[in-house]
Formats: structure tokens, C-alpha cells, sequence
């Protein structure tokens, strides 16, 4: 799993990623794992055809485009007013770390494995959100021999999708701010 708030995935629960980067589409990749614990519904939040093509592809089974306030409305309306079980947040910013809080039920789990970047917790929202919080660099070692065995069934290096020469490495970079790519695989 990629996240600890995968941990409380099981059957009938709902798990949404927040984020269609590399980051958040092997966050949906996890949750295809979650999906084999029997999770019911995976939510991923996407407006790129490509990526929403690739997380439905990889275990999704709603996409959500709206952002903000719009997108937390929808997962809500997604789950009969209740909100996910789970929630991993994948960009790491204050607006996605704002919609994972929201798009989260009482009692439930974020996870946050986007770096943040400029993310500010005032003390009352997470208070009165009734969520557990968990963030950090994933635990790749408890989850290894799992991700061994899940790796031989999917092929996650279809998040590369545009592949440089080496010495072309900060297009690279440039062509996945822009948005152009979600992940570059660099020819050496």
C-alpha cells in the first residue's frame, strides 16, 4: 500500500485519491490492492482524460474532474452524502490537503503522501473533521512482498508517457510542470 489511510480499506468501503500524477495514479494502483481487500467504489479526482483513462485502467471506478468545494460535493453526492472511507492526498497542496479533509467522513483516514508544499492545518479543521491524519514517506518495506506479487499483474510504468534522451532531462521536468507528461522515463 502507498498510504497508511489503504490500511482501513476493506469491503464496502470507498477509497478517493486526490491527485493524477505519477504519484496519485500508483496511489490508484495501491487501490487496486485496496479493491482485493474488497473495497467497493474507488474514487480518483482527475481532468485529464489520459491520466482518468489509466487510473480507471488500473483499478478506479468513478472520476471526479470537479475541483474545490464542486469536487468534495460530488464525492459526497458519489457516496450518498457520507464521503469516503478513505482519502489519499497526492499533490500536496493546501487545495488538495483542504478537499482530501473534506471529502472525508467522520472517522476516517487521509493519508498524505504529496510533499507539502505552502499546507497550513488551522487547529479547528482537523478538529472538527473528526479524520485521522497520516502522512509521510511510504513504509516501502512492510509492503514489498505484496507490491512484488501486485507488480507482475499490472504494468505501472504506464505512467511514463514521454521518454527523453538523458541530456534532455530539464524538458523533462518542464513538460510534467506544464503538464504535458506525467512521468518522463530519461534514455541514458
Amino acid at each position: 500500500m502507498l498510504s497508511p489511510a489503504l490500511d482501513e480499506a476493506g469491503p464496502g468501503k470507498t477509497v478517493a485519491v486526490v491527485g493524477d500524477g505519477a504519484v496519485g495514479l500508483l496511489a490508484a494502483l495501491a487501490a487496486l490492492a485496496a479493491r482485493q481487500l474488497g473495497a467497493e467504489r474507488i474514487i480518483a479526482k482527475s481532468r485529464h482524460e489520459a491520466r482518468q483513462r489509466l487510473a480507471v485502467e488500473y483499478a478506479a471506478t468513478d472520476i471526479v474532474a470537479e475541483r474545490g468545494a464542486e469536487g468534495v460535493a460530488r464525492i459526497k453526492e458519489l457516496t450518498d452524502g457520507l464521503d469516503a472511507h478513505s482519502v489519499v492526498e497526492a499533490v500536496g497542496t493546501q487545495e488538495s490537503t483542504t478537499q482530501a479533509i473534506h471529502a472525508t467522513r467522520p472517522g476516517g483516514h487521509v493519508g498524505y503522501v504529496g510533499v507539502a508544499h505552502g499546507v497550513e492545518l488551522p487547529g479547528r479543521e482537523p478538529f472538527y473533521s473528526h479524520v485521522h491524519l497520516h502522512g509521510g514517506p511510504a513504509p516501502v518495506r512492510r509492503f514489498l512482498p505484496e507490491l512484488i506479487d501486485l507488480i507482475r499483474r499490472i504494468d505501472p510504468g504506464k505512467v511514463f508517457d514521454l521518454t527523453l534522451p538523458l541530456d534532455q532531462a530539464a524538458d523533462g521536468c518542464r513538460a510534467m510542470d506544464e503538464r504535458r507528461a506525467t512521468k518522463v522515463l530519461l534514455r541514458v
